[in-house]
């Protein structure tokens, strides 16, 4: 037997690592006319049985059934679920394998190699490897009327059916960088990242069950500098406000439509996902210093945003 290459020992040292570690969910279907069972996937999280999935596998169930790839099978209970992040905390009543090891989503670089674990269609242990496609991705998600973009998404051209999601996308070197969250079309499958604020957003759920966030009121897009802000500011993009809702935080606080957002709490502003991080329970209700080109000339405004409530 002809020894493999170096791209199969690759992804199959990645398997070997990965597979044990992610479950094969059934969750009972909730609030539907067909009875039965939904499908999906999940990645050990901690070593006492914490669990990573996508909310929209579980949806409003509170409790369901993880497989192995070693035989058992242990029952889960819902810690917690975020449907504007398409992520849920789980907790296994039983003995788990090893946690799966996070990498870090943000040093990511296109073209590199990712494989996907997970259970498509049922098909416990399914591994398939390709590259990152495209990073940035927007996913659009909503809890009620309440829409928001799951931020930094990662595209992969690594083949991902029904019931990969909640599976792990691993880097070479076996770490977990995001979360398969998507089939979005023949050849294209997206993840949710594992990053800083994808760790805030579980380590909330595992506290708290659910995440609170702020609002401030706006719809925003990425939009250059002028030539003499470029120079002052070190960068070439900026937010620019296209609508303001009536009512909300940042219309008391003064912005309108056409502002360009420069900073938000001090920190530097580019592209939607700068603003969103910064909107966690911690900025409820507090003053929120916005900096925005408007007509020519730098204008400072407090903005205290508000929570979002889904309706």
């Amino acid at each position: 037997m002809s020894p493999l290459d170096s791209y199969s020992q690759i992804v199959a040292g990645v398997a070997a690592e990965i597979t044990g570690k992610v479950a094969s969910l059934r969750v009972p279907r909730q609030g539907s006319r067909r009875a039965g069972e939904s499908l999906g996937s999940a990645v050990v999280y901690t070593s006492d049985g914490f669990l990573l999935t996508n909310a929209h596998v579980v949806g409003n169930a509170q409790s369901g059934t993880a497989s192995f790839g070693d035989g058992t099978s242990v029952p889960f209970t819902t810690v917690g679920v975020d449907p504007l992040s398409d992520l849920a905390v789980l907790r296994a009543a039983g003995p788990t394998p090893p946690p799966a090891t996070l990498g870090e989503a943000d040093e990511l670089v296109v073209g590199q190699l990712v494989v996907a674990v997970g259970n498509p269609l049922g098909l416990a242990g399914s591994v398939t490897a390709g590259v990152v496609s495209a990073l940035g991705r927007s996913l659009p998600t909503r809890s009620g009327s309440a829409a928001r973009l799951v931020e930094d998404v990662i595209q992969t051209d690594a083949a991902l059916n029904p019931g990969n999601s909640g599976g792990a996308l691993a880097d070479s070197q076996a770490k977990v960088v995001g979360i398969n969250t998507a089939v979005a079309g023949v050849g294209l499958g997206l993840a949710v990242p594992v990053n800083a604020t994808t760790r805030k957003i579980i380590s909330t759920l595992m506290q708290h069950g659910r995440v609170r966030r702020a609002y401030l009121g706006l719809v925003s897009a990425p939009a250059p500098l002028p030539a003499q802000l470029r120079e002052r500011w070190g960068r070439a993009t900026g937010l620019r406000v296209a609508e303001v809702v009536p009512g909300g935080p940042a219309a008391r606080a003064g912005l309108r439509a056409g502002d360009l957002l420069l900073t938000a709490g001090g920190h530097p502003v580019e592209k939607a996902q700068d603003l969103q991080r910064l909107m966690f329970d911690e900025a409820i209700g507090r003053p929120l210093a916005i900096t925005v080109f408007r007509n020519g000339a730098l204008v400072d405004v407090i903005a205290q945003p508000d929570e979002l409530v889904a309706a």
